[in-house]
């Protein structure tokens, strides 16, 4: 029996997220009060949801560049210890709220000095707020250190990956503007990474096309993609027939898993709507697809709604949501046997039960 899952059924369901941003997540009243803390002065606004209202309508621009321009007011006020830690800790509530079991949460340590932290204390004041938030919510939540493609500093910040991932840190990532900054500028860092056994993503296939996914897979490894949303260019759909190019069939061979964000690539013009979203054909093509978050201040959204579009827009059931969030354990960077553990005795369990508790049928 496959039935259509509700928001609020969603929410109880055991779920994985694999792309989200610490500093797209802060709640707009914790911005607030660093703000006011920090003596931060360039807030849009000064009230909560005023300015929760003002980083979506400023998401909302079609374009990737304006949509990262948010975030300078986010970062802004993450510039200390405290405050890193109070972001980490109540993105972990909120994650827990939101009935995910485990997440992998990024952000990009060297954004974060301007107040004089050294990039290990930017790390390790991360891991402290996570640590709190996994004792006092039962969530799992490993960190991917993010390098900015624009700048210079990814051999570092792929070296404290590997010094930080027996603490928590579980991977390595770039992220920022693709046009221009092609992921081969790094390829040091991804090889090192190589070197020493470590995992790594990259944002590829977003704001730019096939050109930086094909660089991020054949030239720097890269074990998943970020978005990744722009690999449709390299299929040609018809009907319920569809021809993948090489690229697109390497892809789909090799199970490279697909971070894809669906409201977030509304936003930034990658799709032009839930119902258009490749996720839709990708799914139908057996794609290792995940549905993640992106930035959950900036597109208003949890990873419970984010799956309700998916089911309003391509009428998806239990079956469906448990395959989406099988793909996201199977994708993860920690351990195999803390996978199937989490797969099978957490995942597979939880959706069995709702699947089952009497939802009503797909009409």
């Amino acid at each position: 029996m496959n039935v259509r899952p509700t928001l609020d059924d969603i929410r109880r369901a055991p779920k994985v997220l694999l792309h989200d941003h610490l500093d797209g997540g802060v709640r707009p009243a914790t911005i607030v009060e660093l703000a006011r803390d920090s003596g931060y002065q360039d807030l849009p606004a000064a009230d909560a949801e005023a300015l929760g209202e003002w980083f979506e309508a400023a998401a909302n621009s079609g374009s990737l560049e304006r949509y990262l321009e948010t975030f300078s007011h986010t970062v802004g006020v993450m510039q200390s210890a405290e405050a890193l830690t109070r972001v980490a800790y109540e993105c972990a509530e909120d994650l827990a709220n939101d009935g995910i079991v485990y997440a992998e949460v990024r952000y990009a340590p060297e954004q974060h000095l301007a107040a004089g932290l050294s990039l290990e204390q930017v790390v390790e004041a991360v891991l402290d707020g996570f640590a709190r938030g996994r004792r006092d919510f039962g969530i799992r939540v490993g960190t991917l250190v993010t390098a900015m493609r624009h700048q210079a500093r990814s051999m570092e910040i792929a070296e404290l990956a590997v010094r930080y991932r027996d603490a928590g840190v579980v991977g390595f990532d770039i992220a920022g503007a693709e046009a221009g900054y092609p992921p081969t500028r790094h390829l040091d860092a991804f090889e090192y990474l190589q070197r020493e056994n470590a995992h790594f993503t990259i944002h590829a296939g977003e704001g730019f096309g096939l050109p930086s996914i094909w660089q991020a897979i054949q030239w720097c490894g890269a074990d998943r993609l970020g978005h990744g949303v722009r690999i449709i260019d390299d299929i040609e759909a018809a009907g319920d027939d569809a021809k993948l190019g090489r690229l697109a069939g390497y892809v789909r061979d090799k199970r490279i898993p697909l971070e894809m964000c669906p409201t977030s690539n509304i936003q930034t013009g990658a799709a032009k709507s839930i119902a258009e979203h490749p996720i839709g054909l990708l799914r139908r093509l057996s794609f290792r697809v995940t549905v993640n978050t992106d930035n959950r201040l900036m597109s208003r959204t949890t990873l419970s709604q984010e799956f309700a579009k998916l089911v309003e827009a391509f009428g998806y059931g239990w079956d469906d949501l448990q395959w989406f969030t099988v793909n996201a354990m199977k994708s993860a960077f920690v351990p195999f046997n803390e996978r199937l553990e989490l797969i099978n005795g957490v995942i597979k369990p939880g959706f069995a039960q709702l699947k089952w508790s009497g939802a009503r049928p797909l009409a």
